[in-house]
């Protein structure tokens, strides 16, 4: 088993970050245990201190068990894990960018269709003017990637606030990491931007939220959502 040595100081996350590499690609197993606590500051040239901290960490994220005077054993992270380490497994590259995103689009769609719904039943007058501005000042085709996918954010940002589901709110900020893990650009790259560039449907589905209109308000999120999730199941993609 091999590792990087890390020579900063204060480095708990780096050392956590190489641990979680180790385990999501496989190198260390399921049921499998990890170096010692000696072992692994030995082997990073970082102070106990350091190791604690990310093993620490690694239980939190329910990579790991950590047993009492005991070694400390590798979990299945497909049983055990949750959404918090879907940045890490897009960096790990354990499973294929583009398995990834599919299954990113195919929850955020699901997640966001029905928060539209929810919004229209639920959101107050303040909510309601909120998700008009945001879709008003929603970027045109026209302007650069960053600058559309920060729009983007935005207006989804008012339209789930108004659902008044912070799970669903939550979920979001764990999705667009997902997506920053692999890459902006390389979601740009595969195509994947068509829903970014049409902001009169985004204009369209906050008018419906406005005048409470939930089916409407359902079906337009999910239409709208749906071009990320087709772009990735396309024949010969």
């Amino acid at each position: 088993m091999e590792f990087t040595a890390v020579t900063r100081t204060a480095v708990s996350d780096v050392v956590f970050g190489q641990l979680v590499d180790a385990i999501l690609t496989g190198r260390i197993a399921p049921e499998g245990a990890l170096p010692g606590e000696r072992e692994l500051a030995e082997t990073f040239e970082v102070n106990r201190h350091a190791v604690r901290e990310a093993v620490k960490r690694l239980q939190q994220s329910g990579l790991v068990r950590v047993s009492q005077g005991g070694k400390t054993r590798v979990l299945d992270w497909r049983t055990s894990a949750g959404l918090d380490i879907l940045s890490a497994l897009a960096r790990s590259g354990a499973v294929p960018a583009q398995r990834i995103l599919r299954d990113i689009a195919v929850m955020r769609r699901s997640i966001a269709s029905d928060a539209a719904r929810l919004c229209a039943e639920h959101a107050d007058a303040a909510q309601r003017a909120a998700v008009l501005a945001a879709a008003a000042d929603y970027p045109e085709a026209t302007a650069d990637f960053d600058t559309v996918v920060a729009g983007d954010i935005a207006y989804w940002v008012t339209i789930l606030d108004g659902s008044g589901n912070l799970a669903y709110r939550l979920g979001l900020n764990t999705l667009v990491a997902g997506y920053v893990g692999i890459g902006m650009e390389r979601i740009a790259e595969l195509g994947l931007g068509k829903e970014y560039v049409d902001p009169e449907a985004h204009r369209q589905l906050a008018e419906a939220i406005v005048v409470g209109d939930a089916d409407t308000a359902y079906d337009l999120a999910c239409t709208l959502l749906s071009g990320l999730v087709d772009a990735q199941t396309e024949p010969n993609e």
